[in-house]
């Protein structure tokens, strides 16, 4: 997971090597009628191609589009259709200038999308029946994320005993399934998966512990942007949760989170900005 030329850690993406020297902020896309945060507002190809630009121009390392809803309760769509809303964005967008992340689950999805993407950012972890085979040849980043369930009855019950260690586990369980699939270790980047399968509760003692879930070496991904979650904490709807976004993304940050996956790409990059100047700079020595 390092960068031969330099030693430092990086993560391989399509065309792409990102340094993972600092934070990295993943602006989502959501091209679905159907999503949580902005259900509808990119649906129509043109609207999602500007958000794209308008992310990437505010300072998004990468950008991470969805053909399908994921949120809890969303129902399927078959693949014909997701290719349907993905195909006129991606091929509006090879001039970007940053990595394209694909949110898909399906591996026919993946096969037909991987000549046009860098990332693949999969839900059920690509445990689908030929989901790892479809990606392992090509140079395409893949992040695994942990879901208890499946969409539609995700949030009914979930129950963990131990929620840190067992996430943790899975996530390494399948980055192992990777790499005996021939995918090289510096593609590969873990999610523990916030809201998907989890209480309020659990997503606590996740934020909490994300240094627990990095310690393998992989580097974690963290979706936290405008979550019921942050509803809970800060009292606020949906469309009002940048501020509690930005103060979750930071934490996650500061407790060892490389990828930050945000709707807010402005106001995530200025925190981390902020952040980032600060801790770099070298303390003198003691007197």
């Amino acid at each position: 997971m390092k960068n031969a030329a330099s030693g430092a850690p990086a993560l391989r993406c399509g065309r792409f090597l990102l340094p993972l020297t600092r934070p990295l902020i993943m602006g989502v896309v959501n091209i679905t009628p159907d999503s949580f945060s902005d259900g509808g507002a990119h649906l129509d190809p043109a609207a999602a191609i500007e958000h794209a630009r308008r992310l990437a121009a505010e300072g998004a390392d990468i950008i991470d589009l969805g053909g399908e809803s994921t949120r809890p309760g969303a129902q399927p769509v078959g693949a014909a259709q997701e290719l349907a809303r993905l195909d006129p964005v991606l091929a509006a967008l090879p001039d970007l200038g940053v990595p394209i992340s694909v949110d898909t689950s399906k591996p026919d999805v993946m096969r037909t999308l991987l000549d046009r993407c860098d990332m693949v950012n999969d839900v059920n972890a690509f445990r689908a029946v030929g989901a790892l085979e479809a990606v392992a040849a090509s140079a395409v980043a893949l992040c695994f994320m942990h879901m208890q369930g499946e969409p539609r009855t995700m949030q009914l019950s979930p129950r963990y005993d131990d929620v840190v260690a067992e996430v943790r586990g899975f996530l390494e369980g399948r980055a192992a399934a990777a790499c005996r699939h021939g995918i090289a270790r510096d593609r590969i980047v873990i999610d523990p998966g916030f809201g998907f399968g989890k209480t309020y509760e659990h997503n606590l003692e996740l934020l909490r512990h994300v240094g627990d879930l990095a310690a393998p070496g992989w580097p974690v991904l963290v979706g936290l942007s405008r979550k019921a979650m942050i509803g809970r904490m800060t009292g606020r709807d949906v469309g009002d949760r940048v501020n509690g976004s930005v103060a979750a993304a930071l934490l996650a940050v500061v407790r060892g989170a490389r990828i930050v996956r945000v709707h807010d790409v402005r106001a995530t990059r200025d925190a981390l900005a902020v952040f980032h100047a600060v801790e770099s700079v070298t303390q003198p020595p003691a007197a």
